[in-house]
């Protein structure tokens, strides 16, 4: 690496770089960050913290099909199963697995909870 070093006029120590060497270091940097996030992943995995989704349901997902159902069905819970875990009413749910309905806040947080994920995983 060839590097140069710039004095300011107030004193200030600045490095230049050629580029090349620059987006190496942030790949490097990068890289890192990516390994210390999988790191984490299988930490919290190992603790309990976190779950994989077997792929065929992962797919039902990118394929458009509603998050809520997917997760229901994955827990085998029938509809009136996860809307009285929720205090919902099963027709509420259907509306919002269908799409005709969103669900608010609190319906989303306590469907999650009742699915045991993070709101996140359901929005």
């Amino acid at each position: 690496m060839h590097e140069q070093i710039i004095t300011t006029a107030g004193g200030e120590r600045l490095v230049v770089i050629p580029e090349a060497d620059y987006l190496a270091m942030l790949d490097t940097i990068e890289d890192r960050e990516d390994i210390a996030a999988i790191e984490k992943f299988h930490r919290r995995l190992a603790a309990g913290e976190e779950e994989l989704l077997p792929a065929e349901m992962a797919d039902r997902i990118l394929d458009g099909e509603n998050k809520i159902r997917v997760w229901r069905e994955y827990r085998g819970m029938s509809a009136r199963e996860l809307a009285s875990t929720a205090q919902i009413s099963t027709s509420y749910l259907s509306q919002v697995e269908t799409g005709s309905r969103e669900g608010g806040i609190d319906t989303l947080k306590r469907i999650a909870a009742a699915l045991h994920v993070s709101i996140d995983d359901l929005v």
